[in-house]
């Protein structure tokens, strides 16, 4: 009995812990499609591939993630704002570098969709996305 409680808890918490993820994740004008896991040879480490669309003057709020994020903009005019730095704006073909556990923002400024290709090398485990206090 005392298992079945315990494996009850722990399917909540896990499904808790998704829940808030896709409640983050997929926001108003924001649509995160994500394309493929796969485990790195670094044990508890692994990449993860996430195509983000963001609407025009639509802005992903201030966040973190547990690893390291490469950013490619696939289309669109998309700002970052990293915390301390100033603003960043990136077109179509050009790509970004976040460090681990960096607060940034990230906003469509353009008139149109914006799309990035979001590469994350992160602690396996750990929430992707870690909305900023």
């Amino acid at each position: 009995m005392n298992t079945t409680r315990i494996m009850a808890v722990a399917v909540l918490i896990v499904g808790s812990g998704l829940a808030l993820h896709v409640a983050q994740s997929q926001q108003p004008g924001i649509t995160r499609t994500d394309l493929q896991p796969h485990d790195l040879g670094i044990p508890g480490r692994e990449v993860v591939q996430v195509r983000v669309d963001i609407a025009p003057g639509v802005a992903f709020p201030r966040h973190s993630h547990p690893g390291e994020e490469i950013i490619y903009v696939i289309e669109g005019l998309l700002e970052y704002q990293v915390d301390g730095k100033p603003p960043v704006t990136l077109k179509a073909g050009e790509v970004f570098f976040i460090p681990a556990g960096t607060i940034h923002a990230a906003k469509n400024v353009g008139s149109g969709n914006a799309a990035e290709l979001a590469t994350y090398i992160v602690e396996k485990g750990k929430p992707l996305v870690v909305l900023a206090k």
